[in-house]
């Protein structure tokens, strides 16, 4: 499956799947939490068995932020298993690549492109994607490992969708959990 194929060398990269993404203590969890989380960890366990490396990006909210720096949702949801070794790289707007550090650390594997997960479609995801192709790098993203909360107008699985729809039209490599993992 080529085209679902990112490189040997293409890092995973956990875009801030944190504590208020699932807990509900400030806003309602992401779209199917439970299942995100599960998929997330064996995406993470994927990347360590086939050698790519693992980074996590945690938004740090502004102050009074249920995601702000030292808030009980600010940091990596713990049952995802971060690793000692595992970077962490802050932001405070919704696209990754926002950090230079992130873009650095990227280059430094060796990459040339990268695998994206997490959360939230419509907003840090959209904008991560965004940003690594800024960066010139490929993207593959995991269609079943990236969730959001509805909006008004809209609820989180057709948001889901249909972004999952103009990734592709944008030249995004699309796969399933089950394709990269059995793939």
């Amino acid at each position: 499956m080529p085209d679902t194929a990112p490189s040997a060398a293409a890092p995973l990269i956990v875009i801030d799947l944190q504590t208020g993404m699932f807990d509900g203590r400030f806003d309602p969890p992401i779209h199917d939490a439970d299942t995100i989380a599960e998929r997330a960890r064996r995406l993470i366990d994927w990347a360590r068995r086939s050698g790519r490396k693992v980074a996590f990006i945690r938004h740090d909210g502004p102050e009074g932020d249920p995601l702000a720096p030292g808030a009980s949702g600010w940091p990596v949801w713990p049952l995802l298993g971060q690793a000692d070794d595992e970077p962490t790289f802050g932001k405070n707007v919704g696209n990754a690549f926002s950090s230079p550090d992130l873009a650095a650390w990227v280059a430094g594997q060796g990459a040339r492109d990268v695998v994206l997960i997490g959360a939230q479609t419509d907003f840090c995801v959209a904008a991560t994607v965004k940003g690594a192709f800024a960066e010139g790098l490929g993207v593959t993203l995991v269609s079943d490992a990236h969730s959001t909360l509805d909006s008004l107008e809209e609820k989180a699985p057709d948001i889901i969708a249909r972004h999952n729809e103009a990734f592709a039209r944008q030249g995004v490599r699309m796969a399933t959990t089950a394709e990269l993992i059995e793939g």
